[in-house]
């Protein structure tokens, strides 16, 4: 299986705007980290995802409601990095977080419907070079993302989908509740 079997430390990175985050970005934590042996895993907050117009929740908000969820899930560490870094790229964020946890090994977790588009992120080919990619499936979205430019070009050791009981529902979905 490649990178994914080793005894090194390892950490999650989950990105987002969270906007709000809900009971499917725990359960793609949890999983990663039981699956994967992570020690924690990390929700990089975002202020603004630059694929999307608006957040409905201001940055506050979605860093209070984050952290007040996983109140019982001491191994996800809620943090919000774009002041420090000066950036808002994931690839920036992996490359603090990789000086910050030296010698840890990175996964980084994303939705299928983000695959769909990875091809579109500055340093996509980076992040799949310093990080183990883990892709959650969504409703409706594995056939389109496994047929993606990013999936097609990424080394298969370097990326693996999980398959799960999904949660049905999105952060879009809630916000119209």
């Amino acid at each position: 299986m490649g990178k994914y079997e080793n005894n090194k430390k390892k950490i999650g990175i989950l990105g987002g705007t969270f906007d709000p985050a809900h009971k499917g970005h725990v359960k793609i934590s949890r999983l990663a980290k039981n699956k994967f042996n992570l020690k924690f895993v990390i929700w990089a907050v975002t202020k603004k995802n630059p694929f999307k117009n608006k957040t409905q929740f201001s940055l506050k908000e979605r860093m209070s409601y984050a952290k007040k969820i996983n109140l019982k899930n001491s191994f996800i560490k809620v943090n919000f990095y774009e002041k420090k870094i000066k950036s808002n790229r994931s690839i920036d964020l992996i490359n603090h977080i990789k000086k910050k946890y030296h010698g840890y090994e990175l996964y980084f977790l994303i939705g299928a419907d983000n695959l769909i588009n990875f091809h579109k992120w500055v340093g996509w080919k980076d992040i799949s070079q310093k990080c183990n990619i883990l892709v959650f499936d969504r409703l409706g979205y594995k056939s389109k993302s496994l047929k993606s430019k990013a999936y097609k070009e990424i080394s298969k050791k370097y990326i693996k989908f999980i398959n799960f009981d999904k949660v049905n529902i999105s952060s879009s979905q809630l916000r119209k509740i």
